[in-house]
């Protein structure tokens, strides 16, 4: 796997001078790429960071569940929100993940 920048340059830089600015030359954009902090991300990598991310705001948007007042069955939810968080344990994550069905919302009365 090869290093990539955190950030991608976008041509043209300059260097500000006494009149006006101008262009980097190729030993300066060499220089400065070479000066920005290098991070190694695999493909794989990227995937569990991106399933992650999806899973955390399936549990954001169904937080409101589990307030005392929420008129829904807060076992279902409770239950649905745990098999979210185990999603990384899961044999085939992140290649293949079994994304558990939200239960309904429905009124319960207590």
């Amino acid at each position: 796997m090869g290093k990539e920048n955190i950030m991608s340059i976008t041509k043209p830089l300059y260097n500000a001078t006494a009149n006006g600015n101008v262009e980097f030359t190729e030993a300066e954009y060499e220089e400065y790429e070479a000066s920005l902090p290098q991070v190694e991300v695999s493909y794989q990598e990227h995937l569990k960071q991106t399933v992650r991310a999806e899973r955390n705001a399936k549990l954001v948007s169904s937080d409101w569940t589990q307030v005392a007042d929420a008129p829904v069955s807060k076992e279902d939810w409770a239950v649905y929100r745990q098999e979210l968080r185990d999603i990384t344990i899961q044999e085939s994550f992140p290649n293949d993940v079994t994304w558990p069905t939200e239960p309904l919302a429905e009124v319960v009365s207590e």
